[in-house]
């Protein structure tokens, strides 16, 4: 219960990730604001007393009004937020002549501007309940950028810099910034790519030395240690999760 008597927002709550994230948080003690635009998928094998501490949140926080609204919720409903993880993210496929303006204003929006929008909005709080951790889900290819995926290799690699420098200007203040950069991790939207291609996972896990791919539930873990106080000498970090894969 190493999260117990804290509040912390979670973005992108209703992807596999994201869900993965709020549903770990939870199970560690602390209140989840979990937000997303659509709900929260239902685990059946919940206890009722983790699922009691999930609130779900429906909100788009692709642009600069959605966020702001959210904040004035959150911010409104409860004393202080001890905790933000953006999760969030999109993902548009295309090298630069294959990628067009709403491509790229998408994976920035997204990935880049509501992360800034909601720290920004969330930063006094955080810092004034002296504990504050933010966890940024990145990726693997914002440090090592893949083949045809401009976009979403350059917004990654600015949620990497913008957490370092996040890091460096707050940490003064007890503030803690991290982001995580997962690999090949088995979601839903994994799975279901894998069924639809008729793709065996074992072939998509070749490239990976520990032979497999990760589960949303080890990055959730990371996550929890990374907002918890044993955590508390880990800020500025970009920590990847990817079976010691490398791309390229």
């Amino acid at each position: 219960m190493e999260l117990e008597g804290r509040t912390i927002l979670v973005t992108g709550a209703a992807g596999g990730i994201g869900s993965a994230i709020a549903t770990a948080c939870a199970r560690h003690g602390g209140t989840v604001i979990a937000v997303d635009r659509v709900e929260m998928p239902h685990d059946p094998s919940l206890p009722a007393e983790v699922g009691a501490r999930i609130i779900t949140h429906l909100a788009d926080i692709s642009t600069a009004v959605g966020c702001s609204a959210l904040l004035a919720e959150v911010l409104a409903g409860f004393e202080a937020a001890d905790g933000l993880v953006n999760c969030a993210g999109v993902m548009r496929r295309g090298s630069l002549l294959d990628v067009d303006e709403d491509d790229w204003a998408a994976s920035y929006s997204v990935n880049v501007d509501a992360v800034m929008r909601l720290c920004r909005g969330l930063l006094p709080s955080l810092i004034a309940s002296g504990s504050g951790a933010v966890v940024n889900i990145a990726s693997q290819w914002g440090l090592h950028a893949a083949g045809r995926h401009i976009a979403y290799n350059s917004s990654k690699a600015a949620v990497v810099s913008f957490s370092q420098s996040l890091a460096r200007d707050y940490g003064g203040e007890g503030l803690r910034v991290n982001a995580i950069c997962p690999g090949e991790i088995l979601t839903p939207m994994v799975r279901q790519k894998l069924e639809t291609s008729n793709i065996a996972e074992a072939v998509l896990a070749e490239s990976i030395p520990l032979g497999r791919l990760g589960r949303p539930e080890e990055v959730a873990e990371l996550t929890t240690f990374l907002l918890s106080d044993r955590s508390s000498f880990i800020s500025g970090a970009a920590i990847e999760i990817t079976g010691a894969q490398q791309v390229g």
